[in-house]
């Protein structure tokens, strides 16, 4: 087995963060790494990519030798500085036995700082597109001595637009190293960077984990726009979760779900590009910590990240890709522990949703609260195909419109104050829809 491969100290280490068995990542690609082959690696968050990297190369690094000034030996860059810091701590756990040292110059940080340490030699350097480039250009970072690069999350660092930096980073370093590229969905842009780095290589894939290998939960609530935030403040406040990571797509929509959840009564954090380094390291410690039970992030800032025992997962808008989709939920679900992903679905984004649902290959469960029916529901031999029974007609219910029979609400909390879920406006039933009404900013 992999670890069977690993020294003594390595191993120690492992024990102590009660690993007993690798991923399958691990048993692919260690053996291939201590080989000194260059990898394609496609792996979700959460399979075990960090290690599959970072302990056959602390392998090779050895146990420095104290007595010498630190050269850097070991790049990993990432795309964000959360995912950065999440990379250190492991990195750091995984040679807890050996005398090397390991440094974060990730974006947003004080730079002086992450100079002073530089001038004090470093093994490994996790770091970030810009912040690296930003310190090399003062001549702060040596990479004359770099023999092993691994370019984590590489889908996400080509989403973001660091294409023309990362090729910078490849020109500055040697040309004979070993390069670990590692992405959770393998693109046409990542391949075609694959093509460009990387020398030989062997690729390992991990397939994606399906909904039911990560024991995730999902149902869908349907509801009006407008009635978001009111319906997600009462699904966190009645249900009482632990902890909930909710999702937008935009910085702005992230801003006011906040500020809706906190004059709702309940406290919570927001991560997106626009906040302060340490604004993110403090919602993210709080949120790990469990100071904080709600976290709301954009798409980007989250990626990558892994936080222990998440127990839901709140979809608040539809993710722009579908394949987001499957990183959101992923957050939950770990380890063989039950996880809940809910999604508030309104009716413009039906064709987004359709998409998801063809990539899960199954159409997940649809609940719809009393109180907070879109108007859309009436029309559901045009919407669904299937329609109202005459009963079901006179009491407002639906009956398999959703695949579901209507699940009444609890009564509503005390957190909302005195104004309760405001009931979506029946429309006069008629051949013709009555014409539908916008309103709510736009995201």
């Amino acid at each position: 087995m992999p670890f069977s491969q690993l020294n003594a100290h390595l191993q120690s280490a492992i024990a102590t963060l009660g690993y007993t068995t690798p991923t399958p990542i691990q048993v692919k690609a260690i053996p291939l790494i201590l080989r000194g082959r260059d990898i394609l690696g496609a792996a979700q968050t959460g399979t075990g990519k960090t290690g599959a990297y970072a302990l056959p190369l602390l392998q090779m690094l050895g146990i420095p030798d104290p007595s010498t000034f630190p050269r850097t030996s070991i790049l990993v860059i990432v795309p964000t500085r959360e995912l950065a810091e999440q990379i250190t701590i492991t990195l750091r756990a995984y040679a807890q036995n050996l005398d090397c040292r390991i440094l974060n110059l990730s974006g947003g940080a004080n730079m002086s700082k992450q100079i002073a340490s530089l001038e004090k030699g470093a093994h490994i350097l996790i770091a970030t597109p810009g912040r690296l480039i930003e310190l090399n250009k003062q001549g702060k970072v040596p990479l004359s001595h770099i023999k092993h690069l691994v370019l984590d999350e590489a889908d996400t660092i080509l989403d973001m637009g660091f294409i023309r930096e990362v090729e910078q980073i490849i020109d500055m370093l040697p040309p004979k190293r070993q390069t670990l590229l590692f992405s959770a969905t393998m693109t046409g842009s990542v391949k075609k960077l694959s093509e460009r780095i990387l020398n030989k290589p062997m690729v390992v894939e991990i397939e994606n984990l399906s909904p039911a290998d990560l024991t995730i939960q999902q149902i869908v609530h349907p509801v009006e726009k407008e009635q978001k935030s009111l319906l997600l403040s009462y699904l966190i406040g009645s249900n009482n979760y632990p902890n909930v990571l909710v999702f937008t797509r935009t910085k702005l929509a992230a801003d006011e779900v906040s500020a809706y959840l906190k004059n709702s009564g309940l406290p919570c954090a927001t991560l997106h590009g626009d906040k302060k380094h340490g604004a993110r390291d403090r919602a993210l410690s709080d949120f790990r910590e469990g100071k904080i039970k709600i976290l709301v992030a954009t798409d980007l800032a989250a990626r990558g990240l892994d936080i222990d025992d998440l127990g839901v997962v709140i979809n608040y808008d539809i993710p722009h890709i579908a394949s987001d989709y499957i990183h959101r939920i992923g957050r939950t679900g770990r380890a063989g522990k039950m996880g809940m992903a809910i999604t508030l679905l309104s009716t413009l984004e039906h064709i987004s949703w359709k998409k998801i649902e063809a990539l899960l290959g199954k159409v997940p469960q649809r609940i719809v609260i009393e109180g907070f029916e879109p108007p859309a529901i009436l029309d559901t031999k045009k919407t669904y195909g299937k329609s109202l029974s005459k009963e079901g007609e006179k009491k407002g219910k639906i009956e398999g419109a959703f695949g579901n029979k209507k699940k009444k609400a609890p009564v509503q909390p005390k957190f909302l104050g005195k104004r309760g879920p405001r009931v979506a406006r029946e429309e006069p039933t008629s051949s013709k829809p009555s014409p539908k009404k916008s309103g709510g900013r736009g995201r």
